[in-house]
């Protein structure tokens, strides 16, 4: 009997070929997808900025880190608006709660900071209660 032998579809069935064929037919999307990714780093870097800011407020008048009201309105948001454009809501929540969380961490920071410079660097109670604090903010804003 004899074998059959059908021809390649293409030249790229190995591996490094289709790697080689993918750099090559999708290097214009790849450079798109870079751009949008440094635009999206900007725009993340300018919102910690803000939250920074919001940070030294929230300190001067003794106003904790989570608000659990803020929190979901702010997701809520997101997730409306990523409907807008086409994006899945569990994805948007997810985000926005790793977005939260580490806004809340910087804002723990930086009250943690000011507690110490306040208390003067000794002041190890300070401290520990500010860690703490920063760890229960976290922990709240993961859970909402």
């Amino acid at each position: 009997m004899k074998k059959s032998t059908l021809p390649a579809a293409n030249n790229h069935n190995k591996p490094q070929d289709k790697a080689a064929l993918a750099r090559s037919v999708l290097k214009q999307h790849r450079r798109k997808i870079d751009k949008i990714d440094a635009q999206l780093l900007k725009l993340l870097g300018d919102r910690f900025d803000v939250v920074r800011d919001v940070a030294k407020v929230k300190i001067k008048h003794d106003i904790p880190a989570f608000l659990g009201g803020r929190v979901n309105e702010v997701r809520n948001n997101a997730v409306k608006l990523g409907l807008i454009y086409g994006i899945d809501p569990d994805f948007v929540r997810t985000l926005y709660t790793m977005l939260i969380y580490q806004s809340c961490a910087e804002e723990e920071v930086l009250k943690h900071q000011a507690l110490l410079a306040k208390a003067g660097a000794g002041d190890k109670p300070a401290a520990k209660k500010s860690k703490k604090a920063a760890k229960k903010a976290a922990k709240k804003a993961g859970r909402k």
